[in-house]
Parts: C-alpha cells; sequence; structure tokens
C-alpha cells in the first residue's frame, strides 16, 4: 500500500481467495491497484461477490451496495460535513518528521474543504496492542504472550494453507511446505534455503518464517486458539471503538507508512484504501494517507478516498509518477 497508486484492501471475505496462493486465511484479502480510486474501485467491483470455492465470502451477503461500488465515487464536496479521526497516539506519533509535515498540510485541506478531523481518536487499548517499535507481528510474543500474537496464527495458517493450495497444483512435485524448504536447500545459491553469509543476499535470514511453519505441524493447541481470539478481538474492537466512541466517524486517518496502522486492519480483517499524498525527499519512496473503516466499510473508503483526492487534484500532493532510481545501475562484483 505505500506507493504512487491508490491501493484498496478489502474486508476479509468481500473477495475471494480461490487459486491465489495463500499465508493465512485470517488475513489474506484480494484487493485492487489503480492510478486513481475509480480504476481501483472499478477492479474492485469487477472480483468481489460470493464464491462457492471461498466460504469466507458467503457472509458478505446483505452487506454490499446494490449495484457495486463505482456509483459511490465521488468529488471534494463530498467532504462537506464529513467527520475523520486521527489516531495520534496509536499510530501518527511513529511517522517521520517530512510525513508529518507532508500530511498534516493534507490534513487542513481536508478540514477547509469542510470536513471535520478529530485528533486523540485512539484505537482501543493501543498501548498494549500496538507494537511501539514499528511494524511486528510477532509483538505478542515480545511482550512474553505467544497466545496473543498474530504470528502465531499466522505460523500455523499457513502450513495448513499453502499445504492445501499446492495439493492441487498438478505442474509440480513440490506438494507440501515441507518440499518448499527442501527445494530451496537444494538450490540455496538462488533460492535463499540458508541465512547469511552461507545463503543468497536476497533471502538474508534463509527461509525462517518457512521453518517457524514447519515447526506447528499445522496444530491449531489451545497457544493457536487464543492467540487467533485475542488478535482477532482486540484489533475489531479497537478500531470499532475508536470510529463510534468520538462520535460516529466517517473513517480513521492514518498514515500508512507506519506499519502498525495497516496491521491492526490486517489483523481484525478490515478494509484500509490509500490514497498518493507525497513523495519522501530523501529516498523518493511516495507515501500516502490511508482510511481506515469497519468490515464491509468499503462504501465510505470509495466515497471519501474519492474525495480526498479530487481535493488533491492540482496541489503538490496530487499523484506523481514514480521516479525509478537507479534502475539501470548493476552493482559489482554481485555477491553470489
Amino acid at each position: 500500500m505505500r506507493n504512487s497508486l491508490v491501493g484498496i484492501k478489502p474486508t476479509v471475505g468481500l473477495t475471494s481467495r480461490a487459486g491465489v496462493i495463500p499465508e493465512s486465511e485470517h488475513q489474506d484479502s484480494v484487493g485492487t491497484f489503480g492510478k486513481c480510486v475509480r480504476d481501483a474501485t472499478y477492479a474492485l467491483d469487477a472480483i468481489y461477490g460470493i464464491d462457492d470455492r471461498d466460504q469466507y465470502t458467503l457472509a458478505q451477503k446483505g452487506k454490499t451496495p446494490k449495484g457495486g461500488y463505482a456509483k459511490l465515487l465521488s468529488t471534494k464536496k463530498a467532504l462537506k460535513g464529513a467527520k475523520f479521526g486521527l489516531p495520534w497516539k496509536s499510530f501518527w506519533q511513529y511517522a517521520d518528521e517530512e510525513q508529518l509535515d507532508t500530511l498534516g498540510k493534507v490534513l487542513d485541506l481536508i478540514a477547509g474543504a469542510g470536513a471535520t478531523v478529530i485528533n486523540e481518536t485512539e484505537i482501543l487499548d493501543y498501548q498494549t496492542i500496538v507494537s511501539d517499535s514499528g511494524w511486528n507481528w510477532d509483538w505478542g510474543t515480545a511482550r512474553g504472550f505467544p497466545n496473543e500474537s498474530e504470528y502465531t496464527v499466522v505460523k500455523v495458517d499457513f502450513y495448513n494453507n499453502i499445504n492445501a493450495y499446492l495439493s492441487e497444483l498438478t505442474n509440480t512435485p513440490v506438494k507440501t511446505l515441507a518440499d518448499i524448504v527442501k527445494y530451496n536447500l537444494d538450490n540455496a545459491g538462488t533460492e535463499g534455503g540458508a541465512p547469511m553469509p552461507d545463503g543468497h543476499p536476497a533471502f538474508w535470514s534463509g527461509q525462517d518464517g518457512f521453518l517457524a511453519s514447519l515447526e506447528t505441524g499445522g496444530v491449531k493447541d489451545e497457544t493457536y486458539v487464543q492467540a487467533l481470539e485475542f488478535v482477532q478481538r482486540t484489533s475489531r474492537e479497537g478500531i470499532d471503538y475508536a470510529l463510534t466512541h468520538y462520535g460516529k466517524l466517517d473513517g480513521l486517518l492514518v498514515p500508512p507508512d507506519v506499519g502498525q496502522s495497516y496491521e491492526t486492519s490486517a489483523q481484525a480483517g478490515y478494509p484500509v484504501i490509500t490514497v498518493p499524498a507525497g513523495v519522501h525527499s530523501e529516498s523518493g519512496m511516495p507515501f500516502g494517507l490511508a482510511i481506515l473503516q469497519t468490515a464491509y466499510g468499503e462504501d465510505k473508503l470509495v466515497k471519501y478516498g474519492s474525495a480526498i483526492e479530487d481535493l488533491l487534484k492540482g496541489t503538490e500532493h496530487a499523484r506523481v509518477r514514480p521516479k525509478w532510481l537507479g534502475y539501470l545501475q548493476r552493482n559489482l562484483p554481485v555477491p553470489f
């Protein structure tokens, strides 16, 4: 989501995951990218819906707009009377100074268009569930509680989900996660089977994630059950609390470059839209402004994402073409 494109990550179960290489059935969500909110929304309209091959999609019945999401595309006029929250202590405080300055100007424009922007609309229990040191999907374990860790869930889910996916393939002898691990070891010079300095520099830590998942055996033990319950409950309650406790908000405005923001939505299975808003002067890396919503809140994300995009047209915050820095450069000697 941190790029020069608009990105829409929908609610888990709004779009089918059938045929998609999986990580976690509880967090995987097929989203869309586009040069503008309109393009990303057209793509979303083409792929959302109920699919018998993905049981999670059955839950969306009666929760999506009749006729699709494109009819909700709007202009900056839609911002008049809108109400947004800023989870400052939860996320914003971790953004770098340049992004705070740039996004602060965007917030001023939003307020100037007639929207109300309320500061410190915090995620419930953010002090516990939001990492204070960047994106960390094993934050629960870092606090001493693996039964409160996203990674506890993902490790088990990946083992089961990737095995199920591979079992249906007919064009490869690789049928299990164990087969992947063995293949990587057999081809360590190119596939990163071992960590550096014995492996490939593109896979610095080797296949530590695969090995951690393999070690679980896919067993959904009590630690897994507790972790899944904790992660989903706290992230959902956290976002829903922020959206309702401070008055009925139309979304939470967050900096997606701060990984904890979209990580919380991923844990909840909730939707996010990101609109380009600036480019970091030193790295040339684009960054955006994101809106968080509750489950099946894509209608508001499309409405207000397109309104903010329209507001930024003709300003220094409008989407620009990315700069391909050093894309023809080859570092010699190649270290492998």
